[in-house]
């Protein structure tokens, strides 16, 4: 499986109808390709950061499909402002406890690891962090994805609301800490988010 994101540094007061042409204008037209098996997007209002993810089901269908979706991408940014950056992923974990409801919001942490070492980082990601995670407050689920050329990854943690994401913060980055130390990762970024369209239909890879 895997995944593209594009990320936009939105106008604050754009943000709303950009995740409504997301939702009605962009999602129908996706889920009418070949291979795509879903999409989420997140928002943070208070930085207008935006990420929209899209999953496919394979490498090829994600890559025939760049310069059908390069139009839609710069509609996305005609409306919300900035310029899209595109990344590629493979989904190397993903794991549902429940399904997220409304008021879902996300932490992600983005991350760097020495290439080689890829795979020793996902079984540490599966066989560690993971089952601390699951523990903590209103957790719903989790994702890795990763690029192994360049060693880049991005955790995804869903919570059932701002409220409990608040409140487990602190047990949230120990297990952070931990599993990137064990992984021999290096942090490179985090973020809270509030999840305004949640429609992946990525089967459970944990």
């Amino acid at each position: 499986m895997y995944a593209r994101s594009t990320t936009l540094q939105a106008r604050p007061e754009t943000i709303d109808a950009g995740v409504a042409f997301v939702r009605d204008q962009v999602m129908p037209t996706l889920m009418k390709m070949s291979g795509c098996i879903g999409l989420s997007m997140l928002v943070d209002r208070e930085a207008g950061r935006c990420i929209a993810t899209s999953a496919w089901q394979d490498e090829e269908s994600m890559r025939a499909t760049d310069d059908e979706l390069r139009p839609i991408r710069d509609q996305v940014a005609e409306i919300m402002g900035g310029s899209p950056q595109v990344e590629e992923w493979e989904i190397a974990v993903l794991h549902r406890d429940h399904t997220s409801a409304d008021g879902a919001c996300v932490r992600a942490t983005w991350m760097t690891v020495d290439p080689a070492q890829v795979d020793r980082a996902i079984d540490v990601y599966k066989m560690g962090s993971l089952p601390e995670m699951e523990q903590l407050e209103g957790f719903c689920s989790a994702s890795l994805l990763v690029d192994r050329a360049s060693g880049r990854a991005v955790s995804s943690v869903t919570y059932d609301s701002h409220e409990a994401m608040e409140r487990n913060r602190e047990q949230a980055a120990a297990v952070r800490a931990t599993g990137t130390k064990d992984a021999g990762a290096e942090v490179m970024d985090m973020a809270e988010f509030e999840l305004a369209i949640a429609h992946l239909r990525v089967p459970e890879m944990a």
